[in-house]
């Protein structure tokens, strides 16, 4: 990986990290995630018209059904363990997932997991029990409001990231005309699909009059999180066009380190060394994973 990949990785991660640094800190997380499920929804309206949709194989189009269901269950879950846990807890439990798709692939997809990969993913548990417990035996933190919604979201990343993976394989092999790269439009197709799922949820459990404060108060902040989600994705892209995805994917998991480092610099969050042991914890259990 070269320094600029490196830099355009790590920048994602702190960027990642910073979205959901404002759902975190918003007066009502739900409306805020509302705007920014509402949002890159309503942008794919003006691509349409650029795009040849028949180009998009059949089988992405189921695959977007059931991963719109995923992301739109991971942005609800999300968001409840936002209202109810520190991002210092939530964060790094739900951006876990890398060592649980690993462990699915195994049936799922016939992968095989090496000895280090093993480790790396027995790092990554020891670490979210860590982060969850702080280091005490106390089987109902697995149960505790924030940490029960944080393994839902974590659960939902695992299903989409392996339909994901199928799709954009497929979407890939197809035959192309569009001057609309296909990952961006696949980007704003899941949006779209995920807002169908999130955004009827998400009304149902808003407070009276939180919407319009969200709008009016933090219309701005929301947008720029919306801007500042599609660049961490953007950049992402744009590494790996060159770089190698293990080195991608173990060096974004710093995203972790930087949400730990943002709530306690902006949401006055205190964890403790345990739980910050076990956030970089992940990051390393991931590390091991993307080199085995």
């Amino acid at each position: 990986m070269s320094e600029l990949e490196l830099g355009m990785v790590l920048l994602s991660a702190l960027l990642h990290a910073a979205w959901n640094l404002f759902a975190k800190g918003s007066r009502d997380p739900m409306s805020f995630s509302l705007v920014l499920s509402i949002v890159p929804a309503l942008l794919l309206l003006p691509l349409l018209p650029f795009v040849d949709l028949t180009q998009v194989p059949p089988a992405v189009w189921k695959l977007l059904c059931v991963t719109g269901v995923c992301h739109g269950l991971y942005f609800l879950f999300l968001t409840m363990g936002y209202e109810r846990g520190d991002l210092s807890l939530v964060y790094p439990i739900s951006r876990s997932a890398p060592a649980f798709v690993t462990l699915a692939a195994v049936p799922l997809l016939g992968e095989s997991v090496s000895p280090l990969g093993a480790l790396g993913i027995a790092v990554v548990v020891v670490s979210m029990w860590l982060v969850q417990t702080e280091g005490r035996v106390r089987w109902h933190g697995f149960v505790e409001p924030g940490t029960r919604y944080a393994y839902l979201a974590l659960l939902a990343t695992v299903g989409f990231s392996l339909i994901d993976k199928r799709a954009m394989s497929l979407l890939s092999a197809a035959p192309w005309s569009s001057a609309v790269p296909k990952a961006v439009l696949y980007y704003f197709l899941l949006c779209a699909a995920a807002a169908l799922v999130f955004v009827p949820n998400a009304l149902r459990r808003l407070r009276p009059g939180a919407f319009h404060a969200v709008a009016t108060q933090e219309g701005g902040r929301a947008l720029i999180s919306v801007v500042v989600s599609f660049a961490s994705y953007a950049l992402i892209l744009e590494a790996l066009r060159s770089a190698s995805v293990s080195y991608v994917t173990a060096t974004r998991q710093t995203s972790v380190l930087f949400a730990v480092a943002l709530g306690i610099a902006f949401l006055h969050e205190r964890p403790s060394r345990p739980r910050i042991v076990g956030a970089a914890g992940t990051v390393a259990g991931v590390i091991l994973i993307a080199f085995a």
